[in-house]
């Protein structure tokens, strides 16, 4: 994960902290007509969101060890498992307009995304 990346996932996940205590602040102050339990809510899902966001065509390993993000967001060329192979499915990422190419595990069905340039 980049460190931008992560820098900007702290920032969202800091102002959505905030936003909870705004709301907690105007329940305590004013109570409950004040709107502050929307502010709650609405800072508790984006947490949530933060969280368990994944970034696009990354597998949940690569996630979790923070290997880094191959072009088009998929998995860094080379990278990839002897278990996974090629399949015939490609598409264009709308995002990046990059081609990627699918591999698959023939064993489990999981699946790796990795540009193809």
């Amino acid at each position: 994960m980049s460190a931008l990346f992560r820098t900007s996932r702290a920032v969202l996940f800091a102002c959505a902290a905030l936003v909870i205590l705004a709301g907690l602040a105007l329940l305590g102050s004013v109570g409950p007509g004040s709107g502050g339990l929307g502010f709650v809510i609405l800072g508790g899902a984006a947490m949530v969101l933060l969280l368990f966001e994944r970034t696009r065509y990354r597998s949940e390993a690569a996630e979790r060890t923070g290997d880094p993000i191959g072009p088009g967001g998929g998995e860094p060329p080379g990278t990839l498992e002897p278990r996974f192979a090629p399949t015939v499915e490609v598409f264009v990422d709308p995002t990046s307009q990059r081609r990627m190419r699918v591999f698959a595990d023939p064993r489990t069905g999981e699946r790796r995304y990795v540009a193809e340039d």
